[in-house]
């Protein structure tokens, strides 16, 4: 009855390859050496105990203590199930009361009861095995990590930026792990996949296919030669960064003149944003238990985003490109993406993306869900000659990647020592001298306190031409 039930069960049937007596073929072998290699062999040992003791062999064991015993020493998983009788022998009480000191037993009375407890102690080593698992991959306890596995310097940069950004109620000086633990990536010393993703030392030594690959071709098709290809590692903040900025640096740019500004303006081919936004979908709604990685490739006439993730329930294609519900595949995840500024109001990100397209003259963008999730912007059909890339024409001289970070920082404004720390600086005096100084020369950055430049109160915000500046979006930050 036991062994047909779990073998025709729907789920448990996926899982589960009992092994019964009866249905082993005639052997020239000692029964109770089958019996015992059996167990040697399983992953967990049911006991099921009734009335009689069974069987004894010449030392007086019966082969189910013995099998119970060898699980035991082979510290193989035990479920024990007893059944409810009104008498038993001595025998059978003690081999109960020997197990009872061992493990955690179940009564039953009726074979569907059986079925119903079996069931239960089944799913919950399904579940405690992550083989299937009832709460969300990001929400889900890693089991290899630990809290040296996550950097706590990537902590505090997130708690600089998400205090700008959203108001976030800590500052640099507060435990990380408190922050951590408020943002629900930790509990005690378990440490989240999300947390492992957002801030981990290495995140690709614990999910090798969250990398991302980008490839850019010469022509229409997936050929060689591919004149450029890389493989990103890091946090999901470090993945962002490296793929927008390995597409703004390889797509054409509109150059316009000086008139002014000391800096001209430039027009990217596809808008910043817009591929943006859709890397950031990409990172923080795939499926990281895919075997797939995040894929963007660049064509002569398209840019593709291969996403390994399917749309939610209720979701479609269509729906995309009109205002819609967030569902997102990794709500641990992009909660903190959503304070750090990478995600912006729920919902309406795939609809900025056509919009933002059809500003800038181009065809509306294409999703597909098939295996998995496509994004398809489509360049200008006409090729002008002669066209510079966006790197060719935004020279490290003009203004360095850090140098844009601090315009974009310092909408709000902000001391010397919070810019610092965003932006990784160690030294002060080479941080003002390289980075700060030569924004206020060009007119980007003032200070608060321009009467009293040395003052430690003094804190830096950016102009209105250094805001018109960054919101063409010069170099990718």
């Amino acid at each position: 009855m036991l062994f047909n039930y779990l073998m025709s069960d729907a789920l448990l049937g996926k899982f589960f390859e009992p092994f019964i007596f009866e249905n082993t073929p005639a052997l020239n072998a000692d029964p109770a050496a089958v019996f015992l290699g059996e167990v040697e062999n399983c992953d967990i040992y049911i006991g099921l105990l009734g009335e009689k003791y069974g069987h004894e062999d010449a030392a007086g064991i019966s082969p189910t203590e013995r099998e119970y015993d060898l699980a035991t020493e082979l510290r193989k998983t035990r479920l024990v199930y007893i059944k409810k009788v009104a008498n038993r022998d001595k025998k059978e009480s003690a081999l109960i009361d020997k197990m009872e000191k061992d493990v955690v037993r179940k009564s039953f009375s009726e074979a569907d009861e059986l079925k119903t407890v079996i069931y239960a102690s089944l799913i919950r080593y399904l579940e405690e095995n992550e083989v299937i698992r009832v709460s969300p991959f990001d929400a889900t306890f890693n089991k290899n990590a630990i809290m040296e596995d996550i950097d706590e310097r990537k902590v505090k940069k997130f708690i600089a930026r998400a205090r700008i950004k959203r108001n976030f109620p800590f500052d640099e000086n507060d435990d990380y792990k408190v922050v951590l633990s408020h943002l629900g990536l930790i509990e005690g010393d378990m440490v989240t996949n999300a947390a492992i993703l957002l801030f981990g030392k290495r995140p690709q030594k614990f999910f090798i296919t969250s990398s991302v690959k980008c490839c850019q071709f010469y022509g229409n098709e997936i050929e060689k030669p591919i004149p450029s290809y890389h493989i990103y590692d890091g946090d999901v903040f470090e993945l962002i960064d490296q793929a927008v900025s390995f597409v703004m640096s390889r797509i054409n740019a509109k150059v316009g003149s000086r008139d002014k500004s000391i800096l001209a303006d430039v027009e990217p081919e596809l808008p910043l944003l817009a591929v943006t936004e859709a890397v950031v979908n990409a990172v923080c709604h795939r499926d990281y238990t895919s075997n797939a990685s995040i894929q963007i490739m660049l064509f002569k006439n398209r840019l593709e985003i291969w996403n390994p993730g399917q749309l939610p329930y209720g979701l479609t294609v269509e729906m995309l490109k009109s205002h819609h519900t967030s569902q997102p595949a990794n709500p641990l995840l992009a909660r903190p993406m959503y304070l750090y500024g990478s995600i912006e109001q729920v919902g309406t990100g795939t609809e900025m993306i056509v919009e933002k397209c059809i500003e800038s003259g181009l065809p509306s963008p294409d999703f597909q869900q098939s295996e998995i999730f496509k994004l398809t912007f489509w360049r200008k059909s006409k090729e002008e000659k002669n066209v510079p890339s966006l790197s060719q024409v935004c020279p490290k001289s003009v203004l360095s990647p850090s140098q844009v970070n601090v315009l974009k920082l310092c909408e709000t404004e902000l001391g010397i020592s919070e810019l610092m720390l965003v932006c990784k600086a160690t030294n002060r005096t080479r941080f003002r001298k390289n980075i700060v100084n030569p924004l206020i020369e060009k007119g980007l950055l003032e200070m608060t306190m321009p009467q009293k430049p040395q003052s430690s109160l003094q804190k830096y915000r950016t102009t209105a031409e250094g805001l018109r500046l960054y919101a063409k979006q010069i170099t990718p930050v």
